[in-house]
């Protein structure tokens, strides 16, 4: 991995654990677990979010049709690991704070008896 890769890769991990933080300060039920050996934001005992696997920016777990409408408009990628697309779950490889914030709210907030995040 070059330099300027791994600076990248920390920059998207710093600020993906930023948004978590607040996350988790607003919302109780938001805690970090780990999935596919790594570490995870949960809502409760169901994935929400992680970050960087493989290079692949945030990957968030949205309904079908969000996953769906973030790819069409190119916003997303489809998160395949292993050859196998999960239908439910969308990278974006892209770091943007704003955007990265508001899709981890909707994934809060698809999660039965959430609360209503800002």
């Amino acid at each position: 991995m070059t330099k300027t890769r791994k600076k990248a890769t920390a920059s998207a991990v710093s600020l993906f654990w930023s948004l978590a933080a607040d996350l988790m300060s607003e919302d109780a039920r938001v805690v970090e677990g780990t999935i596919m050996n790594g570490r995870c934001l949960r809502v409760g005992e169901e994935f929400l979010a992680l970050v960087d696997y493989k290079e692949s920016g945030l990957v968030v777990k949205l309904s079908k049709r969000r996953v769906d409408e973030l790819i069409a408009s190119g916003v997303g990628q489809p998160f395949s690991p292993a050859g196998r697309r999960f239908k439910e779950w969308v990278s974006v490889p892209k770091r943007d704070r704003r955007l990265w914030r508001a899709l981890l709210h909707e994934g809060v907030a698809s999660h039965k008896g959430s609360t209503n995040l800002a």
